[in-house]
Order: C-alpha cells, then structure tokens, then sequence
C-alpha cells in the first residue's frame, strides 16, 4: 500500500507560503508557512500533521491489540505532542510524547497499560520515528 501527500510552496521561509493535500482529499491546498508553524497564522504545519498522523496510527494500534486480548474499548483519544528544538545545524524533531485516554468496560490498569505499550512501539508511524517516543496510558471508567 502506499498513500501520497504532496506541498508545494512559493518564497522565501520567513515569507513564502505553501499549501498540503493529501491523496484522499482530506487535505486540499491546507495553507501552511512559517507564521503557521512558529507563530499563531492560521494553517498547519509539518509537526501539527506528523502529530495527526502518529495519534491516528497508534489508536488503530491499540484498538486491534486490544480486540486481540478480548477488549472492546468504548473510546479511546488520544493526543500526540512533537517537539520541534533548535539544534546545531538547525531545527529536529526530538521527541513525540502520547498520551491515550480510554473507557474499556471489564478492562484491568495492567491489560491496557500492556497493550498500550504494544501499541507505542508497534504502529508504523512509531516505527519510522528517529525521535524519543514517549507515551502515557490512561484507563477512565
């Protein structure tokens, strides 16, 4: 399988502006630019889409772990945070923190945490990270 996303761009960094689409069409000509990604411009930005998409991928994750255990969770949200840092040779992503939060009816603290762990190093966006992946699992009755 392969999917595609595409971004063109017009400018300088610090005055140019660009647009994302992505192949479903999810995304058509999303305005994204350097007052999008450091400042407060509406629009989007790379690390704002890597965030989308590990959230995603990880919950997909974790849903198939745990109907593999026998659970069936009610919800489960989460919410990815990426770490854009200043290094030597300019800016990387350093570190991805997860932080999942689910109902599970008949769920033990000890099942999901496993299976949230799993979930954290086995989804392909984690996979394809070089940045620290972090992760906290929450279990809400």
């Amino acid at each position: 399988m392969k999917k595609t996303a595409t971004a063109a761009w017009s400018g300088d960094l610090k005055t140019g502006k660009g647009t994302i689409s992505t192949q479903s069409g999810a995304l058509k000509n999303q305005p994204y630019g350097f007052n999008t990604r450091f400042g407060d411009t509406p629009g989007t930005n790379p690390e704002e889409l890597l965030g989308a998409a590990h959230a995603g991928c990880f919950t997909m994750a974790l849903s198939n772990i745990l109907a593999e255990a026998g659970m069936v969770a009610q919800s489960l949200d989460t919410k990815a945070e990426v770490t854009l840092d200043k290094v030597e040779d300019g800016f990387a992503i350093t570190a991805v923190h997860l932080t999942v939060e689910a109902v599970i009816p008949g769920a033990s603290a000890q099942a999901f945490e496993e299976a949230a762990r799993k979930a954290e190093k086995g989804c392909p966006v984690s996979k394809v990270l070089n940045a620290k992946i972090s992760m906290e699992a929450r279990l809400k009755s």
